[in-house]
């Protein structure tokens, strides 16, 4: 009997010798994990309970867990996870869903849907691929309910179509689809160790705990990441920073204050926390300046504006998209003079040492609403290595994150590459050749 509630959400004809089910016809249980308030129940030990914002595309996120005790837990035993058991989120991702590992049989979950595969009809990898598939995710968002917070019910869950293959190419299917994840999963391993490197890299040549060697220094090699760019000279080695002098930054910048009396129709810029200066109308989706922009300060190319009230976030930005551009009147602008290579000195305003000092002095201002105007952001003191050194510096600093683009570039392209196998392969478009017994 069909759900009434249940919408369509695809046409499509499936090979002779596949068959479509009904995610009810192919489970063992079809359920949703504890619903009551268990808060009073959580302990530092006990019965892990999984939730909603655990369940990842194809994977259990564990780094962010509960427990509940022992007691409140066994009037929910009908709940327990076993292996194989497929999470479905209802809320947050409603409809994500991931396999939950042999080593959590016995955990729990609070108002997740879960859906145990009958392992001689359906296998679990190809469900849990298929249910996150844009097929499938469709199918969730063509059925959600709920207004404010959307989210999915079992009846929903029941009545989920499901066009099944044979058992050995649902195996093969998955397989394929599986090494994919592997080779997905391997490259962001590689992303997260490249991270750790260059915030490694960042936080000792950037305060000259560590030096970088000679000859780099001398410029005599300057092919980053190329063949002729011997990997010892990437190697910092110990050494003091005697060649380092401290000023302040107003010994080497000047603030620039040139309003757009003459109303140029510039482009307007925002600055933010992670991405520095940004167009505004591309970032927010929206226009949130003035319509009068005569009062706003111009930013020619090549200095540096941070949000006068907002510097305590690292909201700061260099501009070297445009000869000239625009910032609301809020902003500081400055320039830097001839001894500093400006690729160095932003990554250093940007770095944890420098927050650090901003959030002080604004947190020490009489008027916390006047934010770290110049007269106070001048002041702050910084370590300087020599022009040749930054300019070292920033090179290492820049070859690190064209090497961690090409790396995210990578896993994008992956990731592409799966979805179109998945468009073709779960719908039988594609078929694998497959050795029957």
């Amino acid at each position: 009997m069909q759900n009434n509630t249940s919408k369509p959400f695809y046409n499509t004809t499936i090979p002779n010798d596949w068959e479509s089910f009904e995610l009810k016809d192919i489970s063992e249980k079809i359920m949703v994990g504890i619903a009551s308030a268990a808060t009073h129940a959580y302990s530092d030990s006990g019965i892990i309970l999984f939730r909603n914002q655990n369940i990842k595309d194809g994977f259990l996120d564990d780094s962010d867990i509960l427990f509940i005790n022992k007691e409140y837990e066994k009037a929910h035993r009908n709940k327990r996870l076993v292996g194989g058991d497929i999470l479905i989120a209802r809320t947050g991702y409603p409809g994500t869903a991931c396999l939950v590992p042999d080593k959590y049989v016995g955990a729990q979950s609070f108002t997740t849907l879960i859906a145990r595969p009958n392992h001689n009809l359906v296998n679990k990898e190809y469900l849990c691929f298929y249910i996150n598939s844009d097929i499938g995710q469709g199918y969730f968002e063509t059925n959600q309910i709920g207004g404010g917070q959307k989210n999915v019910n079992a009846g929903t869950l029941e009545f989920m179509p499901i066009p099944l293959p044979p058992l050995p190419e649902q195996r093969a299917i998955a397989h394929v689809l599986g090494l994919m994840d592997a080779a997905i999963n391997k490259n962001n391993q590689l992303i997260a160790q490249k991270e750790l490197q260059k915030k490694w890299l960042m936080q000792n040549l950037l305060t000259g705990k560590k030096r970088l060697n000679q000859d780099l220094q001398d410029g005599r090699i300057n092919r980053i990441g190329s063949k002729d760019y011997p990997e010892n000279s990437v190697n910092p080695v110990n050494s003091d920073s005697d060649s380092w002098k401290e000023v302040h930054i107003r010994n080497i910048a000047k603030e620039v204050s040139i309003r757009n009396k003459s109303d140029k129709q510039l482009t307007v810029l925002s600055c933010t926390k992670y991405d520095g200066l940004v167009e505004s109308l591309e970032y927010w989706g929206r226009k949130i300046f003035a319509d009068d922009i005569s009062t706003y300060k111009v930013v020619p190319k090549n200095h540096f504006a941070y949000a006068t009230n907002h510097i305590e976030e690292g909201s700061i930005g260099y501009q070297d998209s445009f000869d000239e551009a625009l910032i609301s009147p809020m902003y500081t602008v400055f320039k830097t003079d001839a001894t500093v290579n400006d690729d160095f000195f932003y990554r250093l305003l940007k770095s944890h040492l420098l927050i650090y000092q901003y959030q002080n002095r604004m947190e020490g201002s009489i008027d916390r609403r006047g934010g770290l105007r110049w007269e106070a952001f001048s002041i702050i003191k910084i370590h300087l290595p020599s022009l040749s050194e930054q300019t070292a510096i920033a090179k290492v600093l820049q070859a690190a994150d064209k090497e961690l683009q090409l790396l995210k570039a990578k896993t994008e392209k992956l990731r592409e590459q799966k979805k179109g196998m998945m468009q073709v392969l779960l719908t039988g478009k594609k078929r694998l050749k497959i050795e029957y017994e």
